[in-house]
């Protein structure tokens, strides 16, 4: 893999994770 698929990799998979937080606790945000 290319050092920008792996980038883009973890870039979706954070913003993923903050999605799915946000909706589980949103009194966080």
């Amino acid at each position: 893999m290319t050092t920008e698929n792996i980038v883009g990799l973890i870039v979706a998979v954070a913003l993923l994770g903050y999605l799915v937080l946000a909706l589980l606790y949103p009194e966080r945000f």
